[in-house]
């Protein structure tokens, strides 16, 4: 155990007998002189025992205001490098702090199959934001043990007929989900920390997601073993920048126990706590004892859970000094894009913090590192709102955000793309709503984004008039188009596809209910929505100029280096397009010709923003290397289905020069194919 400034530890460790029960506590104190190297408290200890919980009493300084240290011999301490804690069922009360809660595991022999890494290639990727619990537990999943691990093992047909090829898990480390204060207003009933964005442990694993919480390490094992074998990879979203320990007001159950100015950010006048995370505490990141924490974290969950990626949290806070200042090169961030046993893993930014510091485009100069393109979401929501002096804005986005990264040398695949996530309106609420609805939260409404780019369609709430609801559909449709065409890496967070609601609520973080449930009912009520979510990411999938690896070279032909135009932008007519702050209407061809590469087919394709205006768009002739080749619509946003989208032919072939009417808050998409 390190710690620094502690004058005394004791390892306490309880005994538990075949029943259960325990029944013999230990309490073993160290002597500095014999059990302590450096900063390190050691001790050797050999039983016979397979089971027992220990944690750590540690005595010192309790001086929060002159040195930031609180040593409390009566507080039971959590090894923050145990990668197992007492299991619990969901909602059971813990006794962090209060009672050994470090275990041992049971001899859990595991057979992986031979699994390995699955090592998709990063164009390739498209990324599916669940939450382990909310994914199946309302009823109507209709899965054998719902709100969990292997309920989502349940759901593997389903994700692999969708398409996406990695889950991103919200938090599974260990967390008190009954650390929250706020109760509902209506039952005054305590509610849940459902997310889950508050540890306890950066190992173990969050028990109360199992079927069976004393065999949680083998079913998150399986969990990933049975994903992989469908070809999907797992993402952890992992959280660094703070914990569950809060303020000095808040529970003491590990790092504040065990030497608080080490692990983290103390104001250096009146000790008090740096407060980057919103939530109390800010871990410093940036020290080396807590590098190494983050570091031995990371590689266990690869090594031994056999995880492919991770999203980190509120990822700017990564980058702050000791005093809170950014620094110009984070010896934290480069290690984990150094690290050699982290080297096949996605790494995955968000890119800001609490405290207002973003770096969406600056986090690191490091390919490995792809950043949640918080641009991308707003610039897609604010012109598909209908907003003014968006149109270049969203042509910059569709094309790969080469403002944020090429300047850095990195490409379009540094951009996780996504237009909704856990945190904020659902898609379908972000057509509906234009005001959040946060109330259950029990705040009065004054938590969660005001700012939400939304537009409800012209009825605020749901349900709405027929065609308002109509509306609604069309703008989730193009939304999608939008998202899974644009160059970047997608990513679709859990039941959008199907239009799942939160009922305005765009705050869900306590609302472990038919709230934060995903509505399973919703994939067969709106399964046209769920088609077209599917046949979109089968289309991207199929051709390869919706994935560049780099940025497009070449906006127009040049006739001394015979260069071919990669892309050619326009608004109603070819060759001209309008970058106004009123213009509403974009279109653009991508040219299938590459350089070095199978000829993919050309896309044409058509984007209305207006909330009103029918645009007529002028078809642009053939690339000079399709002869042969006519335009065939596939997609129309506006359209019922089966007729939003359609196997290329289906449809006459339509001639260049025509005009096209797109109807307002919609997407055509046409695809050259060899004429009849």
């Amino acid at each position: 155990m390190f710690s620094r400034h502690a004058a005394g530890v004791v390892l306490v460790i309880d005994f538990t007998s075949a029943t259960g029960a325990t029944n013999d506590r230990h309490e073993i104190p160290l002597h500095p002189d014999e059990n302590r190297t450096g900063d390190i408290w050691h001790i050797r200890l050999e039983t016979a025992l397979d089971q027992f919980t220990y944690g750590y009493r540690m005595d010192g300084t309790f001086s929060p205001a002159h040195n930031g240290l609180i040593y409390d011999p009566d507080t039971l301490l959590i090894d923050p490098l145990c990668p197992r804690l007492l299991p619990r069922k969901w909602g059971e009360k813990c006794a962090y702090g209060r009672a050994p809660s470090c275990s041992t595991p049971a001899r859990q022999d595991f057979d992986w199959e031979g699994d390995r890494p699955l090592k998709t290639p990063l164009p390739e990727t498209v990324v599916y934001e669940l939450h382990p619990r909310g994914f199946t537990r309302h009823p109507s999943a209709g899965v054998s043990h719902p709100g969990t691990y292997l309920g989502i093992v349940d759901k593997i047909p389903y994700l692999k007929a969708l398409g996406i090829t990695a889950v991103e898990l919200m938090p599974v480390t260990e967390f008190d989900e009954n650390d929250i204060v706020f109760h509902d207003p209506d039952s005054s009933e305590p509610l849940k920390n459902f997310w889950g964005y508050n540890p306890v442990s950066f190992f173990a694993l969050k028990s109360g997601y199992a079927a069976d919480c004393g065999n949680h390490v083998n079913e998150f094992k399986s969990m990933v073993k049975s994903l992989h074998q469908a070809g999907i990879e797992v993402f952890l979203d992992i959280v660094f920048n703070h914990t569950g320990e809060g303020g000095y007001d808040g529970p003491t159950s590990s790092f504040r126990g065990i030497d608080n100015p080490i692990y983290y950010l103390l104001d250096q006048e009146n000790r008090t706590y740096l407060n980057f995370s919103g939530c109390g505490n800010t871990l410093n990141c940036n020290h080396p004892v807590v590098r190494s924490l983050i570091r031995d974290a990371l590689r266990f969950w690869v090594i031994e859970m056999h995880v492919d990626g991770f999203r980190f949290d509120l990822a700017s806070i990564l980058g702050r000094d000791r005093t809170g200042q950014v620094l110009a090169n984070p010896p934290v961030i480069e290690m984990i894009a150094e690290d050699p046993v982290l080297r096949d893993t996605k790494i995955i930014a968000e890119a800001w913090d609490a405290a207002g510091l973003y770096q969406v485009g600056s986090f690191s100069t490091d390919s490995r590192w792809a950043e949640w393109n918080g641009r991308f979401r707003d610039d897609v929501r604010a012109f598909m709102a209908g907003h003014d002096d968006m149109v270049t804005r969203l042509a910059t986005r569709i094309a790969g955000s080469s403002d944020l990264y090429q300047t850095s040398c990195r490409s379009p695949l540094s951009s996780i793309n996504f237009i909704t996530s856990h945190d904020g309106f659902t898609l379908y609420d972000l057509v509906s709503y234009e005001k959040k609805r946060n109330r259950a939260n029990g705040e009065d409404n004054r938590d969660g984004e005001n700012h939400n780019l939304s537009w409800n369609s012209g009825f605020e709430g749901d349900p709405g008039p027929r065609p308002v609801r109509k509306l609604r559909f069309r703008r989730m449709r193009s939304m999608a188009t939008i998202l899974l065409l644009s160059q970047g890496i997608p990513m679709i967070t859990a039941g959008d596809e199907f239009g799942r609601s939160q009922q305005g609520n765009n705050n869900a973080w306590c609302q472990d209910n038919r709230i934060g449930w995903i509505d399973w009912s919703l994939a067969h009520k709106n399964k046209d929505l769920l088609r077209f979510f599917r046949r979109c990411i089968d289309l991207r999938k199929k051709h390869p100029v919706f994935r560049r690896e780099e940025f497009f070279r070449h906006h127009e032909a040049d006739p001394e280096t015979d260069h071919a135009p990669e892309i050619t932008w326009q608004y109603l007519e070819p060759g001209q397009p309008n970058w106004a702050p009123d213009c509403h209407g974009l279109a653009f061809l991508l040219h299938g010709r590459r350089q070095g590469m199978i000829r993919d087919d050309d896309f044409f394709i058509m984007i209305n923003g207006s909330r009103e205006e029918t645009l007529s768009f002028t078809l642009p002739g053939p690339p000079e290397d399709t002869v042969g080749r006519a335009w065939f619509r596939i997609i129309d946003t506006s359209a019922a289905a089966p007729d939003d989208f359609v196997d290329p032919g289906l449809h006459p072939p339509l001639d260049s020069g025509q005009v096209l009417a797109v109807l307002p808050q919609s997407v055509v998409v046409l695809q050259s194919r060899p004429g009849t």
